[in-house]
Order: C-alpha cells, then structure tokens, then sequence
C-alpha cells in the first residue's frame, strides 16, 4: 500500500524509503536507515544525534529534519491540533500527534491547559525558543490558523523591567517566529519559500547605524496602520522589478512610492517608514511571504538621494516644500547579510518624521510623478491629491470626505502634540539591573559561580586600560581562547594571562589532526586538559614562524576551514554540552572572522543556551549582534549579552561572585617556615595534584550552608572518593571527623621508619597500600597526605603523565624556592592503582635524577606511596612486611566502634536516609555477604525490567562487576534514555536524576573523571554491582545483557567519553586477571568470559564475542581471543579461522602470530594426545604438518617481537621448543625409527641429521623432509636465544614455591628451570654413545657429541650456571666434569666452534666455584689464551655471553698481572663496550621491572679462578625467610654479614662527576653503580664490591674510603 494512503504509526520501512526517496535522500543514506530499521514511529522521534552517529552529513540532517517536521505539521493540521504545541519540545510530539487523524477530547483538554501555561516567546529558553530558522514557536494566546502581528517597537532604549512596560510597548511586542502552513502539493521543488521564518527586528526609527543589518529571508512584522503616531506605520515594496530598471524610471517609482506614503503619514501626522526590498502582501509572488527580506540590488545610492530631491520640489506645493523636506529623511541604505554568500543587497528605508513643529496647521497635496513611455520623461500628475493612512494603506481621501478630514486637522496637530510629549517622558533611559542579569547569565542567579563548569573565551584586541580590569578572567576555569589579537602574545590579554597561568599556544590549524589520532591521543598531543589553550586565530606578531595576520578576506579563504574544525573537535569530541560556556569579551570594534567564530558555535552548540557576549562598548556589541544576526535573533542575543557595563564594574561584579577567596597557596620548607606557590608556577607542574599547607583555606565558609556541607559528607559516604574538602571540612568542625582506620597508624609508623631509621638509605623510599576494593585504602592514602602536609611536601601523581614528565615536575617541586637544595624537605607521592612497572621506571628516574644532583642527602628526597586495591592485600603483605600495608574489609574492635558512632551522629542528620550512605552500613558491616544479599533483594522489590532505567542499571553492573574503574559518561546515559536533547545546561543534572527511578538514584553514583572531567555514573560499591548483576541476570543471562550492550548503537557510538567506554567494554571481554594485579588467580580468559563459559556455555561466550568483534569495529584482538576461546574447546578449525582473521588486521603483531602458533601447537598435542597405534599414515602426516605450520607461526612471532621496542614477548621461542620437543616425541615412537639395543634413537637421529631417508617415507612425506631436517636446528636456535636472554634478567618468579605448580600458557614461572628440563629432553633424542664411539669424525659424529654435552646440561650458559643452584654440589661436580671430558683434550689444537667454546671456558668457571680442586681444571692462562678469539676476530659478532667471560678473566689478577701491560686494558675495554651496545640493543622501551639486570658472579679474594664467586655462594650465606633475604638485598644489608666480607675482595677507585672508576692493568675503567644515589657527591676516594652482569661490571655498597 501507498504510504501516502497509510498513517504515520503503521509505516514500515519500505514506506519510510519510499518517502526518504520523494524528499531527494540521497541513496547510501536511505540504505543505511533501512538497516537500522527506521519505521514510521522510530521516522518521528529520530534527532540529529542519531544521524549523525550513523554517518550521514549535515547538509542532508537538514533536509531530512526539516521535511520531517513538515510532514508532521501536514499530519498535524489535519489533526486540527496546535502546530505551536507540536512542534515546542516542551510537549511530547508523540503524546499529542495522531497520525490517525483524530484527537481525544482529553488530549485537547491537555493540550489547551499547556498552552495556557505557557511563557512568552521573550522569555523562553533559547534553545526553545529558536534555532536558526528551523525554529517554530506559538505566541501566546495566538491560534495557529490566524498569526496577527502587532507593530514592533523602534526603541532607541536599552531592555526595561517588566513593571516599566507601557501599553505601547506591549503592542510593539512581537512574535519571534513566523508560522505558515502549506499543503504538501502546492511545493515545487525550486521553491524560495521557507517554512518556518525568524522574525526580524526593524531598524530603530530615525538613525543611520551602518552596523545594522538585515538578515536575508527573515520576516518584518506586518504592515501596519497608525498606532500611536509616534511608533512608525510600515509599508513594503519588494521592488524586485523596479531595481533593475534604468535611472529615470527608477527613480520615478521610487519617488512616486515615498511621497505617495509620506504624505500620507505628514497628513495623518504619523511617523512612518517606507521599506524598499520587503515584500509586499498584494505583490502576489507564492513563494515569498509578507514581510519577508529580500533585499535589492544597489548600483548607485546617488539615484535613490537624488530621486527625493528632484521630486520634492515637484510634487509639493511651493509652501510646503520645506515642510516635506524636514518630515521625509534621506533615504538609508541596510545590508541584507546571508550565511555563506558574497552576493551585497540592501533593503532601502526612508524615514517620515512629521513633527508638529514642522506640520501643524498644514495639509498635504501632492501631485505624484510618473514616468511616461510615450515622451520617456517624468511627468507629475496634474490633479493634486490628498493621502491619508487606512490600516495599513496610503490611500487618497474620497472627495466627500475632504471636508471633514479637514476641519480634523486640528485635533489631530492636539494628538500629534500630545503624543511627541508623552514620548519624550518615554524615551527617558533608566538603567537596567545588569548586574542581577550578569549574576543569572553566569550562574542562574546563585550567590556563586558553579567551578564544575568550563569557560571558552573568544574575544578581540585588549586595550591596555582594559588589562587592568580583567582580574576575573585568572580566576575562572578557561579551557581555552580563540584569540583574534595578533599582538596578545606581546601587549594584549595573553601577555596578562601568562603572568598568572601557563598557557599552551596554538594556531587554528594546530587542531585540523591532520595525521589522523585518536581524540585521546590528540587531545594528549595539545595538552588540553593540563593548560588553558590559547589559540591564536589571526596570527602572532611575534612568532617567527609563517603564521602571520591577514584581513578578512584572505582569513575566510585560507583559515576559516580550520576554526570549523577546532570548534567542531572541541564540541563534538572533548566538552559534552552543558560543561562549558562560551564567553564573548568585545574589547575593540568587531570584524566578521570573530562573528564567524559566533555562528560555528551557535550551530554546534545547538543555540544560545551556553553563549555570554560581554561589550562594554555599545558600537561594537551592535556591531557584532547586527552580524550575528544572521544565525540567530536580536532579541535572543540581546538576552544572553551584557552591554554598557563597565569593565571594572564587570570584574568586581564577577570577582565577587567566585565560591573561593583569593589566598595564596603556601607549601612548608626546610627552615620550618612558609613559601608561596603561586598558580602559574603550580601549573607548570600539571602532573602533581599539589597538596599546600592551606588547601581550601580560599573556600568562602560562608556560602557553604548547612544542607550543602552535609550533602558533601553524605555524598563521600555514599561511596565517592574522598576529597580534601572533606578533611578540611572536619578540620573546621563543620562536620564530624573521617574515621581513621588502623591501617592509617601503621603507614605513619613505616613513614616514620623511613625518615628517621639510621641506615644505609636510599634517596628514592617506597612503601606500598594494598586494599580491597572498598575498604578505604585510597581514603587512608589521602590522610596520609593530609596529616603530613605541614611536614613534607605533598602531592598526587596523575598517572596518565609519562613517567619523565612527572620526575621532572617531582623535583622542582622539591626544590620550589628553597636554598639549600641538599637539606630540602622529602617528598611524598601518592600513586593511586598504579602499575608495577610505572612505579619502578619512576622510582629508577627520580633516583636518576637526584645522583645527576651531586650531592648526599640524610634523608630520602622523595618518598613514593603507592596504593592499590588488591583481592589478597595480607598475601602481599606478607612478601614485604616492612614496606607494605593491608586494608581489608575486617575491623578490629576499636574500629567497629568508631564505624557505630559515625552511623548514630549521621542519623541525628535532617532529612537522613540510611538508604543513602550503604556504602558506608556495608563498611561497617564488612561486606558480609549475607547483608549484601539481604539489601540487593529487598532494592529490587518493585523494579520495571523492561524500563530503559532497569537496562542502564543493567550494563553499569556488568561494567562495574568485571572492570575495576569502570563507568558509563552521564552523556552516553542521557542519550541512552533520550534525554540529551531536550535538557539545559543548568538543569541536566537534576533532570537526570528526576528520570531514573528510584532504584537507580539509590545506587547510581555521578562522578568526574580525572583526566577530562566529564561527569560519569557508577554503582556504589563493586560488590553491590556484582549481586545486582547476580540477581538482575535471573529472567536474563549475563552473556545476553552483554549482547544487548553491545547493540545499543546509541551508547556504541557515542561521541563523549567513547575511547574510554570502549576501553572498558574491550576490558570486559579481553582483559585477563592477573595476580600480580592484586587479582585472585591468573586467569586464561576475562573474568566474564570464563563466567559465561562456566555457568551457560561456551557457544554464548563464543557469541557474545563475535558481536563484539563487529560492534566494535572489528579489532583484531577480539579476533585473537576467538581464536583462544576456540582452541581451547578443541574447536580448532573456526580457531584457525579466527586467529587468520586476527593475523589479517595485525600481520607483524608479535602476541597475534604467538596466538596463531599457540592454535596449531594445541591442535597438535590434541591430536597427539588422541592418537592410537592404529593411527594411519596420513594421520600421522597430519599431526606432523600441524606441528611444523606451529613453529613456522612461532618463528613468525620471533622475527616481529625483535621490531617492537616497547615489550619484550619471548613467547614464541618457548613455543616453538615445546612444539619441536614434543614433535620429536612423536616421531620417536614411529615404527619408521626404532631404537636401537641400547634403547638409543639412532635411526631417527640418522634420519634428522643427514641425507638417510628411509625408503617406507621417502614418497608420503615428500614436502616435509626438508623441514624436518631443519628441527634440530630450529629448536637448538631458540634454546639459545632462551639461555642468552635468561642470563641478563633477574628471575625472582622462580623462587616463589607457591606459583610453581600452577603453570599456566604463556606464563613461566621457573624460566630457568624450564630451561633445564626442555635442553634435556631436546638432547636426549639426539645423544647417541654408539655413534661417538666411531671413528669417523664426520659433522654428524660432531653434533651427536654436542648433544652428548646438551644432556648433562653443557649446552648453554644458563644450563650450566643452574648447576651451581643444585642443593647436591657433588653431582653438580660429576656432570661437569663429565661435560669437560667430551670435548677434545687439547681444544686449542682442535678448533670448537664459537659457542662450544663459550660453554668450555664457562664450564670450567662453574666448576672452579663447585670443585676448586678439580683435575679437570684448565689453568687460568689457558683459558685466557682460549677466550682471546673474542677479542682478535671483533669483526665477528659474537653473543654477550664471550664479552662477558673476558670481563671475568681479564679483570686484573693479583697474582698474574703484577706487571702492567695495555692490551689486557684494550680487551677488558671492548668486552665491555660491546656489552654495552648488545644491552642497549636487548632493553628496547621496556619498563626497568622486567629488565632488572642480573648479577652472576662477584670479585672474590682468591687469585685465578679462585677469585670468581657466584651468587648463589653468597646466597648461602644469608639467614632468615625468602623475603627477608631479598630485602636485605634491596636495602644493602647484606653488605654487613661478616661471613661475606671473608669471602669478597673490595675494590679501591674514585668517583668523578657522579661517575664511578676503578683502575684496570694501566687506565681507568668504567664501573656502573648498582644506585646512582649510592655515589658519594664530589670526587672521592671510594672502596666497593665489585660484580660482574651481562650489562657490564657493578659497583655494590660504594663507601668513601677513610
């Protein structure tokens, strides 16, 4: 059926395309709506938000929108309901429309009682009020059907109370908006007519400002008649015609019309106007409406002058020339301004004024002039006529009536009199309250100005007098400043600003993000949310760069495109509406880049709800609004702008209004006195939220009442973070205290510890806070910092800033005015949830940082706090008790009393609802899970599920059960529940509270993000949301909430907070938990991921993943844990599937290609695992080629973790070990390759290491023999790169007993252990003591000897320094005296390879540690002479591991080297320069907690190599507990066992410039502090244990040598 035919209601979506079709949508628009099923309904209640989230572009929004609305004002008018209403978002246009065609007499009782209440169009919103000219209102009282206009006023007075409004100003009032309604047929489709059309003002009557402006296509209130003789009659004339005619007609119909009205008015003496370029009711042209601007086009303002001044003296009387010369002004000539075109027209007006000075007593015949074709001349009519104003009509007074209108002549010079006197007490100026209208722009009439909001500041050249009156602007919150000054930087506003803040200076294309970032990345990249950006829109006239200033033409050529790309980015990305305010300071006359500017915001930004304009000068206010005009209306702009107020009176005025004092911010100092922080200073260090001495001391009490004080208690209590306000609050006695929990005591106690304890110290200290979620860890932290603040100088780290960046901003916050830089006072940083690796990379810089100082200090200089909600806070506390506290939920006795007394002293609270602090109760009641459960189930008594409310409370559960931190944007909330187009800046918050019902207000909590202060909403308490979630998921499973999630377009796609929301859905499906994050296990999959597979199955989990996979733009690691969730059902072919969809979004991502390597090895082992004795041959070649396809993937992953230089992914040389050992596993148990009778695997080790291919296999496996003659190769490569890798890093994990049984992927453990095992089992099918007992000296007899060496673990560094571990020394013995003897008797006559002779030398190093005794033992000449290949062959790249074993033989011998000799310098020097470059190459960007060097051997008091002594020897010397021990490695106490200084030889050298030198065979050699800080300051004479990394030699316990 024809959807012309069909109401609105049934339309579907083939009737919707049909319609989007006819109105001209073009075809992939129609396309995509179609796909989100857009019916007739979901047609009616589509807003721009929503078009835009699905791509479409503005120009079509518009038309769709606007022909939308049309359609619905057809349905309406046929409805008979008032178009007023339906269109006013103040009503429900669904609740009122009938599509149907009829109206309940309710609905039209509802609606009549709505239009009754509703306000004049003056003093509704603006945002309902207009909107460009797509706005449509209903003036009061006035039917839809008959829209009478009354005159407009031509006041030259500013805006008067509403007690001062007269009668005749009432009459002047107009509508604000013209409505006219048309029936669809009549349209054509190159109609000029528009639907809805603004109302424009008049010039005022009588003046000449060539600021005034008409805007093109707004409407001039109907011709009038005589009012009040005083306020002008209007008369139109479109002149279209006219204007394009020759000089001599034109200016006989101009004449001929102006004397025509003139005389009309002079006679009924009153004043009037004659509008040229308006049009006029009888001019009959359909598609223009009456009133309407269309301008005309002047060739020459002379003709128009001229036509009046020829004219007058011909058509008047010569008595009454003069006369009508005084009452018919000149002629003025407006601009008529349109948007975006450069084509000039001009509406002419000419004045009639007949005062009664100038009229009385006389009467006007005027003989009009008319061009005649015939002599082409102006002719004046013979006859004189008389001219009278009928309503609004000049017309000629009959005959029969010129007697009486005559003898009326003296009445009406009485009334004309009468009305010039009583205008002139009128137009008597009083002054408005702008400083009441100031205080309600700026803050909706509240005492102060509300500090959550943003200001954007736009404004002009500064005068230097007005600098002095611009103090307000330091004190606001300015995000940033679109700056037309070029000189501001020099002499302007800026060059004021920058003494008081720190500013980021751009240029408008600074924002065109040209390289394509993400906002968050781009927003980082300009800084906008650590300084005030200050932009600079026409140049710098400092900058020495290209950006120079130009003028307005050559600005909207070659800038304009790029202001609509800075204010659309900041709007539509950074600031969601209602934030932030724009502010327009007019210092200088206006120019049209500025007004530009006005309508870029006034579009994005919907209106003029969130726009100021202050002028104090009137001239440029008009200026600006006449221009302005062109986007927005007058009296809307009169309305939110303050003009005529002086600047001074605006800065006190505005100054008086802050919510906080000016007071100085002060910070303690090392003499016990005070020092002033001023801001600009305190800016500079944006990455420190910097806690003073007298934090809030600014906040005026006062203004605090009691009910706002309590609300901040309250809300604290309700679950939001603690903020200082409510310490000081406390502090002040305005409220009760903040409970102190035991925990706080026990942090002093460590503090103090820190800073007082005498022992050796560390400049950087560092004690850790694990708490469980909720139980005021992140509270005590905080009072930690408060109680100390007076003592230390305290702060925040904002943990989104670099590490650099915030080491940088931590000294000089140190040293801030302070003169003795040695003796200032410590530091302590709060880093709240923070990252192992952040705060060891920042500790390492700061340490850095202060050794760079050169001085020794007694006390630590900073002192890092960091606190981190952890499951098992007492586990962690445990492995360091002396510098970690644990929060849990428990309470000690002394504790459940306080949490008993807080509750009564609350409860004696007006107005208090226990319901609101539950997060407190719960504290109290610690999280017993029984309360939880209690509360939750009686919470959800009554609840609506299938309300929008209901699903929000939804989604917020799921994020804020699996994602720590997690919210939902009140932005993304208002869209979801449709409120984000209809509520004001002001009001939004209480609208959105008033919409959600009354579960949710109870536990939905609003906060502000950190970083961009976007409001957010979250569930009181985590373990609130996981019951809520727990029980909400009955009637609905967990996996299909999700799902739901993920298909709202609505909150997928929208555009504030979406990079963060995004995150935090990619956290839900992706992030693993972690013990080393404080979570309870190491998960294989996302805590929701495995619920969904644990409670309903693994196909849902599977579903909801693929539909996050497409919602969210199909990323590639969703890809990948498809490919996981896959493999590890034992789905392996979709595994496959997945994890090439994941390698075809990221080919060179290292993790990606493990993953699709990690998808074969488990089909492998799964098919092996599987496998019978019946297994067929093409079976086996299966298994085979799944196994290789593995470690190709594998060696894939290997050659892209080398180029990613900010991690360190080893993974897929641990998988391709396993892979390889486990396929060769396999093939041993072939009956191709039986073992021999000594149980050996010759035939297969024959097979793999030479030609021989047995003849049963030779055809089957055709394309893998080659591959498989590779194994061997392949995995003896990555066991090297294994071994090599393990000798730099410390491995703590491997000594932790407890995690060595839960072995789980990618997670090792006992690296080196696992190391150990996987050598063994890869020689073990390669060792055959039959084939080295042949003669032949082949290179497979070679390898097989080699492999011999692999099995008793000779084979690599690491596997040989593990046997020192071994808790039996003598079997440690046998083995490597066992390994020595396989290689040749005299290895310097046979030459071994490279890295055999490594194994060799290192061999008898370890060996001399276990056995110093030993026969086996080569001298230590020889093994010198043997080593010296690495040192003569440097061209040749050999592995760290060579380097490292010259440090060890080269370092000068007290017995061997007693006579100097240089070359032995020369090869210490290149051993170490080369381990240094190979580190430097190893370390990549990768955080200094994964690459803490590894230390192996240390400097002993022996000779030879008796002098080498390993680590583990030290190890044992040391008594007490695991963490114990590592503790006294970290602070240094190992260095104070006796035992130890028997062992190890102290080294002498000296220090130089913070650096460290020992004296080698002849010069000085670089050693590398183990602490930088440990370097005494100055050069000193030191003594120092002296060890030996892969990085290089180390320098422990450095001590100033008396």
């Amino acid at each position: 059926m024809d959807y012309k035919t069909l109401p609105l209601a049934e339309w579907n979506e083939c009737h919707v395309r049909a319609w989007l079709e006819s109105i001209g949508i073009k075809e992939e628009y129609v396309k995509k709506l179609c796909q989100e099923e857009v019916t007739g309904p979901a047609l009616r209640k589509i807003d721009e938000s929503f078009l835009k989230s699905i791509g479409m572009k503005k120009g079509q929004i518009h038309i769709l929108i606007c022909e939308r609305n049309e359609l619905l004002e057809h349905l309406n008018e046929k409805a008979g309901v008032d178009l007023g209403q339906a269109n006013n978002p103040i009503f429900k246009a669904p609740a009122i429309l009938s599509d149907t065609g009829s109206t309940t007499n309710a609905q039209k009782k509802k609606m009549k009682i709505r239009n009754s209440n509703m306000p004049p169009t003056a003093n509704a919103p603006a945002e309902k009020r207009e909107c460009g000219l797509k706005t449509i209102t209903q003036l009061k009282n006035v039917s839809s059907s008959q829209v009478t206009f009354h005159q407009h006023a031509a006041s030259e007075t500013d805006l008067s109370g509403p007690g001062e409004e007269s009668s005749r100003e009432d009459t002047e009032k107009s509508a604000s908006t013209l409505i006219r309604i048309k029936n669809r047929k009549s349209h054509s489709k190159n109609k000029k007519r528009v639907e809805a059309l603004t109302l424009s003002r008049f010039r005022p009557f009588r003046t000449r400002d060539i600021n005034f402006k008409y805007v093109k296509n707004t409407i001039l209130s109907p011709e009038t008649g005589v009012i009040d003789l005083i306020t002008p009659c209007h008369e139109y004339k479109s002149f279209a015609v006219a204007a394009e005619l020759d000089r001599p007609r034109l200016q006989a119909k101009f004449a001929y019309e102006v004397i025509r009205f003139g005389s009309a008015c002079m006679n009924i003496r009153s004043n009037g106007t004659i509008h040229f370029g308006v049009m006029d009711r009888f001019e009959g042209d359909k598609d223009y409406e009456h009133g309407q601007i269309i301008g005309v086009p002047i060739r020459n303002t002379d003709i128009y002058v001229d036509a009046l001044d020829k004219n007058i003296a011909k058509c008047f009387s010569v008595s009454h020339q003069e006369a009508a010369r005084i009452c018919i002004h000149p002629p003025v000539f407006i601009e008529v301004i349109e948007k975006d075109t450069q084509e000039q027209r001009f509406v002419v007006e000419v004045d009639i004024e007949p005062s009664s000075s100038t009229v009385k007593g006389k009467i006007f015949q005027v003989h009009l002039p008319k061009f005649n074709e015939d002599s082409n001349k102006t002719i004046c009519e013979k006859i004189p006529v008389l001219y009278q104003r009928l309503k609004a009509n000049s017309e000629p007074v009959k005959n029969e009536e010129q007697v009486d209108f005559i003898q009326g002549l003296q009445d009406r010079d009485v009334r004309r009199e009468m009305a010039e006197s009583s205008s002139n007490e009128d137009l008597m100026e009083t002054s408005q309250d702008l400083g009441r209208k100031l205080l309600v722009l700026l803050n909706d009439g509240k005492n102060y100005i509300d500090d959550y909001l943003s200001y954007i500041l736009v404004t002009n050249r500064c005068r230097k007098e007005d600098l002095k009156s611009v103090n307000f602007l330091m004190r606001m919150n300015i995000f940033c400043v679109f700056d037309f000054d070029e000189e501001s930087n020099v002499s302007g506003l800026h060059a004021k600003y920058k003494e008081h803040h720190a500013t980021n200076l751009h240029f408008l294309q600074n924002y065109a993000n040209e390289s394509k970032m993400s906002t968050n990345e781009f927003q980082k990249h300009l800084g906008l949310f650590e300084h005030t950006s200050w932009i600079f829109c026409n140049g710098r006239s400092d900058f020495l760069g290209d950006e120079k200033s130009c003028d307005e033409n050559t600005w909207i050529r070659t800038k304009k495109k790029y202001l609509k790309k800075a204010i659309s980015f900041i709007c539509d990305e950074i600031l969601p509406k209602g934030s932030f305010v724009v502010l327009y300071l007019l210092f200088s006359p206006v120019e049209k880049p500025i007004v530009d500017t006005f309508q870029e915001f006034y579009t994005e930004m919907n209106g003029m709800d969130d726009i100021i304009c202050i002028a104090e000068s009137k001239e440029n206010y008009e200026k600006w609004a006449n221009l302005a005009q062109a986007s927005c209306s007058i009296e809307t702009l009169e309305q939110r702008s303050i003009v005529g107020m002086k600047l001074s009176h605006i800065d006190a005025t505005i100054q008086n209004m802050m919510p906080s004092a000016i007071c100085s911010r002060r910070l303690p100092v090392s003499t016990k006195g005070l020092c002033v922080l001023p801001t600009l200073e305190e800016e500079k260090m944006f990455s420190l939220e910097i806690l003073c001495t007298n934090q809030c001391d600014d906040i005026k009490l006062d203004l605090l009442s009691s009910k706002e004080i309590q609300e901040i208690e309250r809300t604290f209590y309700q679950g939001r973070k603690v903020s200082w306000k409510n310490f000081w609050l406390a502090d002040k006695g305005s409220c009760s205290e903040v409970i102190e929990r035991d925990a706080c005591r026990e942090v002093h106690k460590i503090l103090d510890n820190i800073l007082h304890e005498n022992r050796i110290r560390c400049s950087v200290a560092k004690l850790k806070i694990f708490h469980q979620p909720g139980s005021g860890g992140s509270t005590i932290a905080r009072q930690v910092l408060w109680k100390r603040r007076k003592d230390l100088r305290c702060a925040v780290v904002k943990s989104t800033c670099p590490v650099a960046t915030v080491c940088q901003h931590a000294v000089n916050f140190r040293e801030y005015d302070e003169n003795d830089m040695k003796n200032c006072l410590p530091v302590l940083l709060l880093v709240e949830d923070f990252d192992e690796d952040y705060l060891d990379e920042l500790k390492n810089d700061l340490m850095d940082a202060v050794a760079a100082r050169g001085s020794h200090f007694s006390k630590p200089c900073f002192i890092l706090m960091g606190c981190k909600r952890s499951n098992v806070p007492e586990k962690l506390c445990k492995a360091s008790p002396l510098d970690t506290v644990a929060v849990t939920h428990k309470l000690s006795d002394q504790e459940k009393q306080l949490f008993k007394t807080k509750i009564e002293n609350l409860e004696k609270q007006k107005d208090f609802k226990p319901e609101f602090i539950i997060t407190f109760v719960l504290m109290s009641k610690e999280f017993k899970e029984t309360y939880i459960t209690e509360f939750v189930e009686h919470w959800k008594e009554g609840i609506d599920h299938s309300s929008l409310v209901t699903s929000l409370i939804k989604y917020v559960a799921l994020l804020n059960s699996y994602v720590h931190n997690s919210y939902i944007s009140l932005s993304h909330c208002e869209a979801f529940l449709g409120l984000g187009a209809y509520t004001e800046k002001r009001v939004r918050e209480y609208d959105f509270k008033n919409n959600l019902s009354e579960q949710a207000r109870l536990i939905f909590i609003e906060l502000r993000e950190n970083t961009t202060y976007i409001s957010c909403v979250q569930i009181i308490h985590h373990l609130i949301a996981k019951e809520i979630l727990h029980q909400l998921s009955g009637p609905q499973s967990q996996s299909q909430i999700a799902m739901n999630l993920l298909q709202d377009k609505v909150l997928i796609h929208h555009r504030f907070g979406r990079e963060e929301f995004r995150k935090f859905i990619r956290d839900l499906f992706i992030r693993r938990d972690k013990k080393s994050r404080g979570d309870n296990t190491d998960s294989l999959f996302s805590p929701f991921i495995e619920h969904v597979c644990k409670v309903e199955n693994c196909e849902k989990a599977i579903e909801v993943l693929k539909t996050a996979y497409e919602s969210l733009g199909k990323d590639a690691f969703f890809a990948q844990q498809l490919a996981r969730l896959h493999y590890t059902h034992e789905k392996f072919e979709d595994a496959e599937y997945w994890a090439g969809i994941a390698k075809s979004h990221l080919p060179n991502d290292s993790f990606i290609l493990d993953t699709e390597g990690q998808v074969y090895r488990k089909w492998f082992s799964f098919t092996v695992d599987k496998k019978t004795d019946e297994a067929t041959p093409s079976e086996v070649i299966q298994m085979i080629e799944i196994a290789l396809k593995a470690m190709k993937c594998f060696r894939a992953a290997q050659q892209a973790a080398k180029s990613e230089i900010d991690s360190m992914n080893n993974a897929g040389y641990f998988g391709e070990v396993e892979v390889g050992c486990r396929l060769l596993k396999l093939l041993s148990t072939l009956e191709v390759f039986p073992r021999n009778t000594q149980g050996e695997y010759s035939e297969l080790v024959r097979y793999l290491l030479t030609d021989y291919i047995p003849e049963e296999i030779k055809k089957p496996w055709g394309k893998l023999h080659s591959r498989l003659k590779g194994l061997r190769q392949n995995i003896y490569n990555a066991l090297e790169w294994i071994s090599e890798d393990l000798s730099y890093f410390q491995t703590d994990k491997n000594q932790n007993i407890e995690n060595e049984a839960e072995e789980k992927e990618e997670q090792m453990y006992n690296p080196r252990k696992w190391l150990k095992r996987q050598s063994e089992v890869y020689a073990k099918f390669f060792t055959s003591d039959s084939l080295v007992e042949v003669k032949k000296a082949g290179p497979e007899t070679q390898l097989v000897k080699r492999m011999n060496i692999y099995k008793y673990g000779g084979g690599s560094v690491n596997t040989i320094l593990s046997l020192l571990s071994d808790s039996k020394d003598e079997r440690s013995v046998n083995k490597l005296e066992k390994i020595i003897s396989l290689y040749p008797e005299d290895p310097q006559k046979e030459r071994l390879e490279d890295i055999d002779l490594i194994n060799y030398i290192l061999c008898h190093i370890t060996l001399a540690c276990l056995s110093p005794g030993s026969s086996k033992l080569l001298p230590f000449q020889t093994l010198r002479e043997l080593s010296n290949r690495f040192f003569k062959q440097r061209r040749t790249t050999f592995p760290a591991s060579a380097h490292f074993l010259l440090t060890l033989l080269y370092w000068p011998d007290d017995a061997l080297d007693r006579e100097s000799n240089p070359e032995k310098d020369d090869i210490l020097i290149s051993a170490l320069q080369s381990m240094k470059h190979l580190y430097l190459v190893k370390m990549k960007n990768v955080a200094p907690r994964k690459k803490r060097i590894y230390t192996h051997f240390f400097l002993g008091k022996g000779n030879g190599l008796g002098k080498i002594v390993h680590r583990t020897k030290i190890d044992k010397l040391i008594k007490g507990p695991l963490y114990e021990r590592r503790m006294k490695w970290l602070h240094g106490d190992v260095w104070k066992i006796g035992e130890i200084h028997s062992v190890l030889k102290r080294v002498t050298g000296w220090t130089e410039n913070g650096k460290v030198f020992a004296r080698g065979h002849v010069g000085r050699i670089h050693i590398l502090p183990l602490h930088f800080d440990s370097v005494p300051p100055g050069n000193e004479n030191v003594t120092f244990y002296l060890g030996f990394s892969f990085s290089g030699l180390v320098a422990y316990d450095i001590q100033v040598k008396k």
